[in-house]
């Protein structure tokens, strides 16, 4: 197999691996009524329970990075989809709220794992030129796990109920775990530099790098040649103090927190329950809609790597355009006084679904301010901005739905939303103001960084 093809074939995996833990993220968002009936939990519980799974994820960026800069994404996302398989089973016996709960958190830090490990793999397999492309496939192609949760899990959710959905969703999830150990690699055989070292010699009188012949139980379709082993990387001390006093990293953050939050706010939670409830659309079209959002960002994303890959400095006019473009879109839906056209939520999910590829560009910044050795320490960080952002918009939404609508008996109706979604001012005004300020301490600290 040509090194070309075999890069395509371990990043195409681990974006499997990627689509299967998307699945998992965004599967309570279009169960939310389920668990209202099944378990009588209030708006404000229920974004509990997606809030526990975010901060899990958020509080776990940072030592996922440092891990992944030491052991590699292989393994990562390995246990990372094994546990997720795991999180869904209890999720499917759950007795009570409460073990719903605990499901979401083991969902939570299997997910933790996924992303960050198989963006790091993309420098590693692909030449330069081609990581920002990459990589922006690689979010936008995840994507397709929310057309997972609001097509083929809602009808299964639909037509078979709650634990045969959730024991299927496991399923998929030990699958992906047994493929990731089959195919994934985290660098090519012929790899040089950090944590690509040869073991030391495996019998006398043989140099480091020579073959050893096969034993008899490894012989026909089981026999492979001897390949040195790849050394576990050293640990760089103070690597995550660098990483928080570089303004390029911090930046990075700010711009993975504008442009992310208000599509988890959408997709992973309330977006379902605004769409019936709130603007009285069925649920074929809340479905619908949330498919489109998937279909913009998977058609966004690699257009916006291109650009990135061409014009570097285009990175920050992109990230802040979208943002205004966000809350323009925002607006929109929560002005008006009445339901709006089907029209206008198109449009509204569009919007938000391309901030999802625009906070990608963050990495890209990342990786331009960060020396490899800590290269997955700095991923990790920056992708805490998106999920601290929506935890916490998320579970405001869902005290102020419980305040407006009257707790878990009341009905949550379109001005219910209008006035819990208004508090998605706050981060939005707080991201863009961030990066406007960040970008000013990045240049001084980077001279020359196209942003």
């Amino acid at each position: 197999m040509t090194s070309d093809r075999r890069a395509l074939l371990v990043w195409t995996v681990a974006v499997g691996a990627y689509v299967v833990a998307i699945m998992n993220r965004s599967s309570l968002g279009v169960a939310t009524l389920e668990v209202t009936e099944l378990f009588g939990v209030s708006s404000a519980l229920l974004a509990a329970m997606a809030v526990a799974q975010l901060v899990v994820y958020a509080l776990l960026q940072v030592p996922v990075g440092v891990l992944l800069d030491r052991y590699g994404p292989r393994v990562l996302v390995a246990t990372g989809a094994a546990g997720m398989a795991l999180g869904q089973t209890v999720l499917a016996l759950a007795p009570s709220a409460g073990w719903v709960l605990a499901g979401r958190v083991l969902v939570g830090a299997g997910d933790a794992l996924t992303f960050v490990s198989v963006v790091r793999l993309v420098p590693a397999w692909f030449a330069a030129r081609r990581v920002p492309v990459m990589t922006q496939l690689t979010g936008s192609l995840g994507q397709l796990g929310q057309v997972l949760s609001a097509v083929p899990v809602v009808a299964l959710l639909h037509a078979e109920g709650w634990r045969t959905t959730f024991l299927s969703v496991a399923a998929v999830g030990v699958v992906a775990t047994i493929a990731v150990v089959a195919v994934v690699r985290d660098a090519p055989a012929d790899a040089v530099g950090p944590g690509a070292a040869a073991e030391p010699d495996v019998a006398a009188g043989l140099g480091a790098g020579a073959a050893v012949p096969a034993p008899w139980w490894r012989a026909g379709l089981l026999r492979r040649r001897w390949r040195p082993a790849r050394a576990r990387a050293p640990r760089e001390p103070g690597a995550l103090r660098a990483v928080l006093r570089d303004p390029g990293a911090r930046l990075g953050f700010w711009m993975h927190f504008s442009g992310q939050f208000s599509n988890h706010v959408v997709v992973l939670l309330w977006g379902y329950a605004f769409f019936v409830e709130g603007q009285g659309r069925t649920p074929g079209e809340a479905s619908a809609l949330l498919t489109l959002n998937v279909v913009a960002a998977v058609v966004a994303g690699p257009v916006i790597g291109v650009v990135v890959g061409r014009r570097p400095r285009a990175r920050m006019p992109i990230a802040l355009g979208t943002s205004v473009a966000i809350g323009l879109a925002w607006l929109s839906v929560t002005v008006p006084a009445a339901p709006v056209p089907f029209a206008v939520l198109c449009v509204f999910v569009v919007v938000v679904a391309v901030g999802g590829p625009t906070s990608l560009v963050a990495f890209d910044v990342a990786r331009s301010c960060t020396p490899p050795q800590r290269l997955g320490t700095a991923t990790g960080f920056v992708n805490t901005g998106g999920f601290v952002g929506a935890l916490a918009t998320m579970l405001v939404v869902g005290i102020v739905l419980d305040a407006a609508s009257g707790g878990a008996t009341g009905a949550r109706d379109l001005d219910a939303f209008r006035s819990a979604f208004a508090w998605v001012a706050v981060p939005w005004v707080l991201g863009v103001a961030a990066m406007l300020l960040g970008r000013r301490g990045a240049r001084r600290a980077h001279p020359g960084l196209a942003i």
